[in-house]
């Protein structure tokens, strides 16, 4: 592929997905959704989250790991019960970071 394509194509794409993400913004300001597809709408951030999250937790080389030796899922779960019990975004940040950063200081030294 030429880069004269390879520039039209990474353009298209970008204002096909301009367009998609603007119609939403244009239209739903004009239209009345159904309170039961409100109600849906409002579960899309965490499922989208949590489907981001999950495989850094669960499948940090690749394959699945459980275990007490996978860092990430140990301060993942840390940062989930901090969150639980604080509700402070912040907190729960900071804690789950210190707590991966501690863990693989531990472990690269031995």
């Amino acid at each position: 592929m030429s880069q004269q394509w390879l520039w039209i194509t990474i353009i298209t794409i970008g204002l096909l997905t301009l367009g998609t993400r603007l119609s939403f913004i244009v239209f739903m300001g004009k239209m009345q959704v159904a309170p039961i597809v409100q109600q849906a709408l409002r579960f899309v951030p965490i499922a989208v989250l949590s489907a981001l999250i999950a495989p850094a937790l669960f499948f940090p080389g690749g394959s699945l790991d459980i275990s007490l030796s996978n860092a990430r899922l140990i301060a993942g779960i840390l940062a989930i019960l901090i969150a639980w019990r604080t509700k402070n975004v912040l907190l729960t940040i900071a804690s789950g970071m210190a707590c991966l950063l501690i863990l693989q200081t531990l472990v690269s030294h031995h």
